[in-house]
């Protein structure tokens, strides 16, 4: 059963890793590169409805009938969202939830529910849960809520591209001018910082001005956001 498993994992895999151009309804622009949405519900029938849907739309889709099927998937390292209902044979939607955050993997969960199963899924969305969907979904919600999801990954994803660039170009910095880029970044002035260091103002401004040139900032305050985005601020 593991080895089916695998290799249906396998296929889907293979099934989301493709490029696609996919326009969310009520958008002009258009989004692109290997968007996927990963569906996991033991319905089958649901899980093919769905999946129908947002690949008319563009998406690229992959379906899992367990939440172990899911689990047995590398996911590609592209925008997503996982689709997952909260009950589930063995592991539910929750339990995989719970998994996925406690192993880092930031992809957007979007919960769907029974009538019945409501306080489960406000549970999911204290969570980290982006939205859930009551059943059976109506297709503009879903869309919606995809649409929000990815949109919300490609955002991340972004924002920890720049903090990764930020990060190397501070590791270019000498320890006193991570003193001064520190001190400068919480608000002091030249002066203030020199007599914080015990140094020349004069010193402090070649050490500012050689922080500044590596970070490729112009403005104390695009300093301040990098130095608070890296939690350098002295």
């Amino acid at each position: 059963m593991a080895g089916e498993r695998r290799e249906a994992g396998h296929e889907n895999y293979l099934r989301c890793s493709g490029a696609a151009v996919a326009q969310v309804p009520g958008e002009q622009a258009t989004m692109s590169s290997a968007l996927c949405v990963h569906i996991v519900d033991d319905d089958g029938a649901v899980c093919e409805a769905l999946g129908e849907l947002l690949r008319s739309v563009g998406y690229q889709v992959a379906l899992y009938r367990s939440a172990s099927e899911f689990l047995d998937v590398e996911l590609p390292n592209a925008p997503a969202c996982l689709v997952v209902d909260v009950r589930l044979p063995r592991t539910s939607g929750l339990e995989l939830q719970g998994y996925l955050t406690r192993l880092s993997i930031s992809v957007p969960v979007i919960l769907m529910t029974g009538f019945g199963d409501i306080p489960m899924s406000v549970k999911g969305m204290k969570a980290g849960a982006v939205d859930f969907l009551t059943k059976p979904v109506r297709e503009q919600d879903l869309l919606d809520a995809v649409g929000a999801a990815i949109r919300g990954d490609q955002d991340r994803r972004q924002e920890a591209a720049k903090i990764a660039e930020w990060q190397e170009r501070y590791a270019l910095l000498t320890p006193r001018e991570r003193q001064v880029t520190a001190l400068v970044a919480s608000g002091l002035i030249n002066k203030q910082v020199a007599n914080e260091l015990a140094i020349a103002e004069v010193t402090v401004k070649m050490h500012r001005s050689s922080a500044m040139r590596k970070l490729r900032v112009k403005s104390p305050a695009k300093l301040g956001q990098i130095a608070t985005a890296l939690s350098i601020i002295a």
